[in-house]
């Protein structure tokens, strides 16, 4: 961390008020959900729902992306703290002697009339039905009081009205709580067609859950000691599993009903940071009225939620059993069930197709209208699209569909050995199937020595289960290169890697042989694959974290960008605004070639706004002479299971912009950037921040800068205020690029010390501002 102190620059005055201390503090951390309860509703209905979180005092305004939907906050409940527990105590044992007083007047002035046995306490003189309304409310909320919160992070909750509209889309939307200090992180919140029904509360079974886990996994009958909850086919059934928690509903069903029951559970809440394996492993079971098991799951291929299909054999109530695997659960622990004959995509080949013409895909699944869908957008680009179908008005699950430009072909058999393979000719991708186990597919290309060749299985990334592995070899059988998973940073939601990726440069003029298998040998309809064969295609996408900004009005505030290369890309890219509303600037906009993460900053209006902003970035680079452009997609950097990081993808970009502005005058950087800066010596870069003394002392701060980069001082001037950067030949060489994000932190001492009755000895340096970013490029001396 480099530091400089900053003699003059704006008046201390305006600084401040950006925020107090203690504002600031909290803003740092930030308004945040964890749960939204029920995690959905029905088109054309009005329904409450819940939501847990931290630090969410204010909540005012709840936004639901995709239109039809309104929702309005009606209480937030946040548990008192141990100082507020002591004054409620207080306040109850003051209200305690106030009603004994007047019991007792009571009572003397009933006997001095010559009344028997006592007046009652609500009868009683200067004790009013106010004051009994009162006592009681102390003692509940004291009755609610929880020392140590068991989980923080979700015990404020925030009751919501929401009201869909009944032309409302179905679908998955993003779900935000506007607060005082901004926006939340986004949630998924889903518009469903079908009937919604919650559990019923169970009573506390007197059993230990030790021993009634014990007694369910014993054998198939079920605990008739658990409550149930009736419900009415189709359905959607909402609950939350608590520790040791099984919830169960009934429902009478038809003999040849084609029964689909598909969980929402990790869906609804991908990633919890501080539970293993990072989300709520739902199983799944089906009982017959006699309590005995008809058909059990725990996963639907790869997928954490389970699906289950079966066909009804007889009239009669069935039980729907719903649990965590080991018996965990908490407030988060948020599921959804659809039930009934429901269509269910379960497969469709092949898993894309051209972009900008017809395709027709075969379905699989259950409760299809068709065996086919026609599909075809000619305005439609390389893209990755999701398809679903309509049955009785009801829509399916939605799949994906990839989008490309490369010629495709369809994969023939027989070609599982290299006498057999089929010939391509690059570039080309292959639509293929492991249509068995232990299957085998082998293309057999020519190339020239020399050459890049790069192999990829699209396959997982395309909801398939298949579990590629790759083999490249030459015409004798020697292996050029082999691989069995490939990291893809771009697909948040998935854990498990499985596509595979590998590229070699041919040493020789010849026919070269690749062989695509499972790694597991298995195989069947549902193993498609998109098996992409070419010279390199440099690309890039790109994520912006985190997908809800949060600022006062005129302020700069950092975000950050990651740039997801492809074969080989290693050029600069520009990032832009988009039609953004006036008063929006990005800073340091760039990722500098070979960087895959860059900290911008983003300067916002110094008017407040109403409503949030949505804000739409866009990539543009150089590849292989041509210009390309790419959408910055919002996304959330989620922590799953204590360790590992996720960038899952959101649907908007959000921007809350409040409070009064501080800026009296834009800041810019003067002079030509990027800053050069030599290595082992220093650079200048000049603001035009006119200087002002000041009555306290602030200073800036590099935040997270590449080591060997330092602030050495600061110089104030008639032309502005100056930054004297300096670099450490040592530790930093040339060609390094990069932004440089500045803070401006007051010490707590002078005129902020004037607002604290004791200020502290060594006060802890408060965040002020946010200066634009500041591109730089370390060169030669």
């Amino acid at each position: 961390m480099s530091v400089s102190r900053w003699p003059t620059l704006m008046g201390v005055a305006a600084l401040l008020a950006i925020a107090s201390g203690a504002e600031a503090q909290v803003a740092a951390r930030g308004a945040r959900i964890g749960y939204v309860y029920p995690a959905g509703g029905r088109q054309g209905t009005t329904f409450q729902v819940t939501l847990g979180g931290q630090f969410l005092d204010g909540a005012a305004n709840v936004l639901v992306s995709g239109g039809g939907v309104q929702a309005t906050v009606v209480e937030h409940v946040k548990p008192i703290t141990p100082q507020q527990a002591n004054k409620l105590r207080e306040q109850l044992k003051e209200l305690m002697g106030k009603r004994l007083a007047a019991q007792q007047d009571a009572r003397k002035r009933a006997k001095k009339a010559g009344s028997k046995g006592s007046a009652k306490p609500e009868k009683a003189s200067g004790w009013t039905a106010e004051d009994e309304q009162t006592l009681a409310d102390l003692r509940k909320k004291l009755a609610a009081f929880v020392r140590r919160p068991l989980n923080p992070a979700i015990a404020e909750t925030v009751t919501v009205r929401v009201a869909a509209a009944p032309d409302a889309v179905p679908g998955q939307r993003e779900l935000r709580l506007q607060t005082s200090l901004g926006l939340t992180n986004p949630l998924v919140f889903e518009v469903g067609q079908l009937p919604e029904f919650r559990e019923m509360e169970a009573t506390p079974s007197p059993e230990p859950p030790a021993r009634k886990k014990a007694k369910v996994d014993a054998g198939p009958r079920v605990d008739t000691t658990l409550s149930e909850t009736a419900i009415t086919l189709p359905a959607v059934a909402n609950g939350q599993i608590l520790p040791g928690d099984v919830d169960r509903f009934r429902f009478k069903a038809r003999k040849g009903q084609r029964l689909v029951v598909a969980v929402s559970a990790r869906q609804l809440i991908p990633y919890l940071p501080d539970a293993v394996p990072g989300w709520f492993q739902a199983t799944l079971a089906l009982y017959d009225s006699k309590g005995n098991e008809l058909a059990y799951a725990d996963d639907f291929r790869f997928s954490p939620d389970p699906v289950l299909y079966y066909e009804i054999p007889a009239d009669g109530q069935y039980v729907v059993e719903i649990r965590d695997a080991i018996y965990r659960g908490r407030e988060d622990f948020v599921y959804r069930i659809a039930l009934g004959e429901l269509p269910f995509v379960t497969s469709i080949f092949p898993l894309g197709g051209p972009a900008g013409d017809s395709s027709t895909v075969e379905l699989a699944g259950w409760n299809l209208p068709a065996k086919e869908l026609t599909l075809g957008d000619k305005q439609q680009g390389p893209a990755v699209q999701t398809v679903s179908v309509r049955s009785r008005e009801r829509v399916s699950n939605r799949v994906p569909f990839a989008l490309d430009t490369l010629p495709e072909c369809l994969e023939k058999e027989p070609n599982d050995r290299p006498g057999e393979a089929q010939q391509v000719a690059l570039p080309v991708i292959v639509n293929g199937r492991i249509d068995r186990p232990e299957d085998l597919d082998v293309f057999r290309f020519e190339g020239r020595a020399g050459s890049r060749v790069v192999a990829e299985v699209y396959a997982r990334r395309l909801n398939s289960p298949l579990d590629s592995v790759l083999r490249l070899t030459d015409a004798a059988g020697r292996q050029l290169a082999a691989n069995d998973d490939h990291e893809d940073k771009g697909t948040g939601l998935v854990t498990h890697h499985a596509d595979s990726r590998l590229s070699a440069t041919l040493p020789v003029d010849g026919t070269y042989y690749l062989q695509l298998g499972d790694v597991q040998c298995k195989g069947g309809p549902e193993y498609g694959y998109r098996l992409r064969i070419s010279p390199p295609q440099p690309d890039f996408e790109l994520r912006v974290v985190p997908s809800s900004i949060n600022a006062r009005a005129g302020a700069t505030v950092p975000i950050t960008v990651y740039a997801l290369r492809k074969d080989e890309f290693a050029g600069d890219v520009t990032l832009v605004l988009k039609d953004a509303p006036e008063g929006f600037a990005l800073g340091g906009a760039w990722v500098p070639g070979g960087q895959d993460r860059v900290r911008v900053t983003l300067t916002v209006p110094s008017t407040p706004g109403e409503e949030p902003a949505t804000l739409r970035l866009e990539g543009r680079a150089t590849i292989q002479g041509r210009e390309v452009s790419r959408p910055v997609v919002p996304a959330e950097d989620m922590m799953q299971a204590f360790a590992y990081r996720h960038l899952v993808p959101a649907q908007e970009l959000k921007v809350a912009v409040a409070g009064r502005s501080w800026a009296r005058a834009s800041l810019r950087i003067l002079g030509e950037t990027p800053v050069k800066i030599p290595a082992g010596s220093t650079a200048q870069v000049r603001f035009d921040a006119p200087p002002r003394a000041l009555a306290g002392q602030l200073r800036f701060e590099l935040s997270e800068p590449p080591d060997g980069i330092a602030i050495k001082e600061v110089v104030s001037s008639g032309g502005g205020t100056q930054l004297v950067l300096q670099a450490d030949a040592a530790k930093v060489k040339p060609g390094l690029k990069g932004n440089l994000i500045v803070n401006v932190l007051a010490s707590g001492t002078g005129a902020f010390a004037k607002a604290k009755a004791k200020p502290k000895a060594n006060p802890r340096p408060l965040p002020v501002a946010t200066l634009p970013a500041i591109p730089f490029e370390i060169v030669g001396p």
